[in-house]
């Protein structure tokens, strides 16, 4: 019985094995959570063709937003689990939701293989020119002398920049009135035409409006100032203890074989090695990662606890 259980998981191990090395067998599809132009598409579409050209087959971004990133997010949990699916993933979607949304469909941490975290996205604070601050201490007092006059935009309930200004809120004890999207592009639509006043938002999102002055950058949420722009300092700086760094990180339905899972992962860090996509990420303010899905999966784990803990200690809830 001993020997015929042994032979029975060589041989399911042989099969993966084998389903590895001829993956992937169609076009790969990774599914971004939210509209074409935000952040992560944008580095979901700069690695799509690199892996393309490494599988013979084609990668196709498949923009699949709302509900706060959840419609993708579940669509891509219920998903064949033979990798020809992925999640190009976010703090949001997959570490902060499922402590925002009551009736979350899916369960990040259970539903989904992790892969690998692909790049730390470095976020900062903008406003429209017509705001009278051009600094966090400056719209610190603009604020408190205009309690629920000044309104800043997010990609969406849950998603990082939604945190990032709750977080502020709560620590510079402010009111500031929250005007969700779906997603980061029509965010940052409406803040260049002045529909809104602030976003906090990633800086490959962000720095060629400011570059253009179109927008103004009033501080980088990091634990340290940006090398795009180093003018800037931290919120910090004006607000000691303030930081959030948010990731993108890409993810497989859970029951995804794990030699696909480390084939994906091991040509998906190549990529990241090149030097023309590791340049091309450090000027629009991310940094290339590329770690072991254990570590991504401790990393995601740790995550959800420590904004979890955030959200229920500050109340904050998704509209």
């Amino acid at each position: 019985m001993k020997r015929i259980a042994i032979v029975a998981l060589l041989a399911v191990a042989m099969s993966a094995i084998a389903l590895a090395q001829t993956f992937p067998a169609k076009p790969v599809r990774i599914v971004v959570a939210f509209p074409a132009g935000g952040g992560v598409d944008i580095v979901a579409r700069l690695l799509a063709p690199k892996l393309a050209e490494a599988w013979g087959q084609q990668v196709i971004v498949d923009n699949r937003a709302g509900a706060s990133g959840v419609i993708g997010t579940e669509f891509a949990a219920r998903s064949a689990p033979d990798g020809h699916t992925l999640l190009m993933g976010t703090l949001g979607n997959l570490a902060v939701n499922p402590h925002l949304i009551a009736k979350m469909p899916v369960d990040p941490l259970r539903d989904f293989a992790p892969v690998t975290l692909v790049v730390a996205v470095h976020f900062v604070l903008v406003a429209h020119p017509s705001l009278a601050a051009r600094n966090v201490a400056e719209l610190i007092a603009l604020a408190k002398s205009r309690p629920g006059q000044i309104n800043y935009s997010s990609s969406g309930p849950g998603g990082a920049p939604h945190l990032a200004g709750e977080l502020f809120k709560s620590m510079a004890k402010v009111n500031l009135v929250h005007v969700p999207y779906k997603g980061s592009a029509p965010s940052f639509q409406d803040l260049l035409g002045g529909q809104v006043s602030l976003t906090f938002d990633s800086l490959v999102q962000a720095l060629p409006y400011v570059r253009d002055k179109r927008l103004n950058a009033l501080a980088v949420l990091g634990a340290a100032r940006s090398p795009l722009l180093p003018e800037v300092p931290t919120v910090a700086e004006s607000l000691p203890g303030y930081e959030l760094t948010n990731w993108f990180g890409l993810v497989a339905p859970a029951a995804v074989p794990r030699a696909i899972v480390g084939k994906i992962h091991a040509d998906v860090v190549k990529v990241l090695q090149d030097a023309g996509v590791s340049e091309r990420l450090s000027t629009m303010g991310a940094t290339a990662v590329g770690n072991t899905p254990e570590q991504f999966g401790r990393a995601m784990r740790a995550d959800s606890e420590k904004w979890g803990r955030l959200i229920r200690e500050a109340n904050i809830r998704a509209e």
